[in-house]
């Protein structure tokens, strides 16, 4: 098992199609409760990657905070990038799994075991946030009578359900692209990184996770966006802990949502 997990497995050409398995809608909570397990056992590595997404979450916060058109959208680009800052994340956990340590060093450059595809992944996501980026706007131009906001003006402004045409709009609008992209990356990431996985099959894999798993997958998504929150509302210091554990939590979530190869059983 660990040969395989640490070399390539020649250009993912000659792997089957990945087989999605069918997890109780309860899942994610275990999910959840294992990746803390991982943050609590390999702590240093873990928290630096926190403090990442903390660091994205600022820099969000304090350039952007008197545009907030443009600060929403790139909101959502902290969402889209966040599979692939928590890939150092995925190879602890793995790591962990095969009882080899967690040292910092050999996540920084996991990306390197299957760079090509996972290159492949990054630009369709980056399509994705480019387009969602410029319907932000749109729909700013289009719907937003008022001021442009700040970012109190606008949670005031969300808080008070003034505007409800907007809202509903960017809202909903947002809710089709956040949908697409957690579709697309439920499990495609670790699968890369685990079995040398090519992109297409990978994203086709998370796609059916989702088709055949939409009770627990709804579950796992309100958990992502639930923490999340926290993490923002709680100035970012929630990010350093939190961000880790969703990390973790996806790589279980790989593991139990896609069938091992036999090699790996």
């Amino acid at each position: 098992m660990s040969q395989q997990n640490e070399a390539p497995l020649d250009d993912g050409r000659n792997l089957p199609f990945p087989t999605v398995r069918d997890v109780p809608v309860t899942a994610p909570l275990r999910w959840v409760a294992r990746g803390l397990a991982d943050l609590k056992s390999c702590p240093i590595p873990s928290l630096f990657y926190g403090f990442c997404f903390a660091a994205m979450g600022l820099l969000i916060t304090f350039v952007f905070e008197h545009a907030y058109e443009y600060t929403s959208a790139l909101t959502s680009g902290f969402l889209l990038l966040g599979p692939f800052v928590a890939m150092g994340l995925y190879e602890i956990s793995r790591r962990r799994e095969l009882g080899e340590g967690c040292a910092l060093g050999p996540t920084l450059t996991v990306w390197r075991r299957n760079a090509g595809n996972i290159g492949i992944f990054a630009v369709v996501l980056g399509v994705v946030f480019l387009v969602w980026a410029r319907a932000s706007l749109v729909i700013f131009a289009l719907f937003y009578t008022n001021e442009m906001p700040n970012l109190s003006g606008f949670l005031e402004q969300v808080l008070n359900l003034t505007n409800i045409e907007f809202l509903g709009v960017y809202f909903g609008i947002g809710l089709i692209f956040a949908t697409i992209v957690f579709a697309a990356s439920v499990v495609s990431i670790p699968l890369m990184l685990d079995r040398n996985q090519d992109a297409i099959s990978s994203m086709l894999a998370s796609f059916g996770a989702l088709l055949r798993n939409p009770g627990a997958m709804i579950v796992w998504a309100l958990l992502i966006v639930g923490l999340t929150l926290i993490g923002f509302l709680t100035f970012h210091v929630g990010l350093v802990v939190l961000m880790p554990i969703v990390g973790h939590a996806s790589w279980h979530a790989y593991r139990d949502l896609v069938e091992p190869l036999p090699a790996q059983r």
